[in-house]
C-alpha cells in the first residue's frame, strides 16, 4: 500500500516468444507478447512496446509502440501488422532513468554491421554514465537518455575477438557483460534468435516457459515434443494466461539462446570470485505479482512466511489481524496463523479510484483516504486491531488510514510492517524517493507510533526477512543447473540485494 501511494516502482517487464517447429507458424506471436505484457502490467504503466520478426534471412522487423496501458497502447489494426511474426518481443515501462515520452519506449532497433537488432531491458546500469562517455568517444550518437538504448548501442559495437563477417553474438553480449556487472535482464532478438541474458549478480529476474496445446495444459505428463513455442518473461506469473508451463529460471550470468529448435545455454558469465548472487530482495516483498516464482518458490508463500516471522519478533495483544487492501495481504493472513488471533477485513477498497482522481472541490478533497476506502466497522468496532503493511515509505499514507478505522470504532491500532525500513536509495533500477524523503531517516522515527496516530509500530528485521526468504530455497538450483550445464560452483550460492535496507550494495558505484 505504502509503496503504491508513495510512487516506488520497479522499472519495467520484458517478454519474448520464438514459435517452435517449421515456420510460418500457427502461432499469433504479436497476441501472445501482448497478452504477456499485460501480465507484467503491475511492472509498469508508462509505455508498451513489441518488435516482432518473420525470421526470415534477412529478416523483417516490424514494431508497435505506445503510451499509456497495454490495452491502449495496441490497437487492433496495429497488431494485424505483425501476422506474419514468428518471433519477437516486448516491453512495458516504468522509468527510472530517462523521461516518460515515446522515443524512450522500448524494445530498440538499431542497424548493426550484420544486420539489425532489437533489445528490451529490464533495470538500470550501475555505471551508466560513465558507459555513456565511453560510447560517445566511438563516434555514437545517443538519442534518449534511456540505458537500455546505451545497452542496445554496446551491443552494435564490434567487440576486439570478432572477425570482420561473422556475427559473434556470444561475444558481444560478454563483451557488454564486462563493462557493466549490474543490474539487466535483457532480451536480443536478431534474425531468427532471440537471447536471454541476465547479468551475472541475477539482480533482475528472468523466467523461462514452454508454451503447450491446451489440451495438454493441465496435464502433468508431456515432454519438450508437445511444446509449440517457448515464452521467457521478467515474472513467470505471465504464462498461465498464454497456455505456457514453467519451465526454469534464467540463471544469473547466463546467456540463453532461443530458436525454433529450443532452448539452449550458450555461456555462463561468473561473478567476482567471492560474490554471491544479488537477487533483489523487493521482488518477493512488494513487486512480483504473488503468483511468480523466484528460486523454487512463490512470492505468496514468501509473504506469508514473512508475516509468521513478524508475528514472532513483534506480537501484539490484539483481537484482529487486518490488512489495507491488497499488497500485504499474505503477510497478515501469515501473522494471523502464527499469532492464533483471527484475520478480518476492516477495508473495502474502491478500485476504480486512482492517483488521477480529480478533486473538484474543497469538501472532496477533505474526505481524502475515505474516497478509496470503505470501512467494515462490524469488523472491528470496539475491538483493537493490529493492521499488517508492506513499508512505510514517507508514513503520509497509513496515518489518515489509522484514523479512519479510529473513528469506525477501533480502540485500538497497532502498525506491524512486513519489511524493514527502507533507508537507502536504489541504484539498480528501483524508483525509491531520496535519502531525507524516507520516513526511516527523519527525526520523526524515533517516535513513528506518535507521528503517524498508531497504538504501537514494529519492523521486521533485516535478518528475519532474509531467512524468511531464503527459508524455501532447495535444491532446485541443482535441477537448474543441471540443466543448464552451467560449469561454476559460485553460481550455486544464495545471495539476495538488501542496499535500500542496509546501504550494502553488491557492487561498488561508478559515478
Amino acid at each position: 500500500m505504502e509503496f503504491e501511494e508513495n510512487g516506488i516502482g520497479e522499472e519495467c517487464g520484458v517478454f519474448g516468444c520464438v514459435a517452435a517447429g517449421e515456420w510460418p507458424t500457427q502461432l499469433d506471436v504479436a497476441q501472445i507478447l501482448t497478452l504477456g505484457l499485460v501480465a507484467l502490467q503491475h511492472r509498469g504503466q508508462e509505455s508498451a512496446g513489441i518488435v516482432t520478426s518473420n525470421g526470415a534471412c534477412p529478416p523483417t522487423y516490424t514494431s508497435s509502440k505506445g503510451m499509456g496501458l497495454v490495452s491502449s497502447a495496441f490497437k487492433a489494426e496495429d497488431l494485424m501488422k505483425h501476422r506474419y511474426a514468428n518471433l519477437g518481443i516486448g516491453h512495458t515501462r516504468y522509468s527510472t532513468t530517462g523521461n516518460s515520452e515515446l522515443q524512450n519506449c522500448q524494445p530498440f532497433v538499431v542497424d548493426t554491421l550484420h544486420g539489425k537488432i532489437a533489445v528490451a531491458h529490464n533495470g538500470e546500469l550501475v555505471n551508466a554514465a560513465a558507459l555513456r562517455k565511453k560510447v560517445m568517444r566511438h563516434g555514437v550518437g545517443l538519442s534518449t537518455s534511456s540505458d537500455s538504448e546505451l545497452i542496445t548501442q554496446l551491443l552494435a559495437l564490434t567487440p576486439p575477438m570478432e572477425e570482420v563477417d561473422v556475427a559473434d553474438w556470444v561475444a558481444r553480449i560478454k563483451n557488454l557483460m564486462s563493462e557493466t556487472p549490474t543490474a539487466y535482464s535483457l532480451l536480443v532478438m536478431y534474425k531468427d534468435v532471440v537471447y536471454a541474458v541476465r547479468d551475472p549478480y541475477g539482480n533482475r529476474p528472468l523466467s523461462l516457459g514452454r508454451l503447450v496445446p491446451v489440451s495438454k495444459f493441465h496435464s502433468s505428463g508431456g515432454g519438450e515434443g508437445d511444446t509449440e513455442g517457448w515464452v521467457v518473461s521478467s515474472e513467470s506469473c505471465s504464462f498461465q494466461s498464454i497456455g505456457a508451463k514453467y519451465y526454469r529460471e534464467v540463471q544469473p550470468g547466463e546467456i540463453v539462446q532461443i530458436n525454433k529448435h529450443g532452448v539452449k545455454t550458450l555461456s555462463v558469465v561468473p561473478r567476482p570470485e567471492g560474490d554471491p548472487p544479488a537477487f533483489c530482495i523487493f521482488e518477493y516483498v512488494y513487486f512480483a505479482r504473488p503468483d511468480s516464482i523466484f528460486e523454487g518458490q512463490m512470492v505468496y508463500t514468501v509473504r506469508q512466511r514473512c508475516g509468521r516471522q513478524l508475528a514472532i519478533e513483534a506480537p501484539t495483544d490484539c483481537d484482529v489481524v487486518s490488512t489495507v487492501p491488497e499488497s500485504a495481504t499474505p503477510a497478515a493472513l501469515g501473522y494471523a496463523q502464527q499469532s492464533g488471533l483471527p484475520y478480518v477485513e476492516v477495508l473495502c477498497k474502491n478500485r476504480y479510484v486512482g492517483r488521477t482522481f480529480i478533486q473538484p472541490n474543497t469538501h472532496l478533497r477533505q474526505l481524502g483516504v475515505a474516497k478509496k476506502f470503505g470501512v467494515l466497522s462490524d469488523n472491528f468496532a470496539g475491538k483493537r486491531v493490529v493492521l499488517i503493511d508492506d513499508s512505510i515509505v514517507r508514513g503520509n499514507t497509513i496515518s489518515p488510514i489509522i484514523k479512519l478505522l479510529k473513528e469506525a470504532g477501533a480502540t485500538e491500532v497497532h502498525i506491524r510492517v512486513a519489511s524493514p525500513p527502507i533507508r537507502f536509495p536504489c541504484y539498480m533500477g528501483i524508483n525509491i524517493p531520496t535519502k531525507e524523503e524516507l520516513i526511516a531517516n527523519k527525526p520523526e522515527f524515533e517516535d513513528i507510533a506518535g507521528y503517524i496516530g498508531a497504538t504501537s509500530v514494529r519492523y521486521l528485521s533485516v535478518e528475519g526477512l532474509v531467512s524468511a526468504v531464503q527459508a524455501g530455497i532447495s535444491s532446485h538450483q541443482d535441477k537448474e543447473e543441471r540443466i543448464t550445464n552451467a560449469n561454476t560452483t559460485s553460481s550455486r550460492k544464495v545471495g539476495h540485494c538488501t542496499a535500500c535496507l542496509t546501504g550494502k550494495y553488491p557492487v561498488e558505484l561508478e559515478w
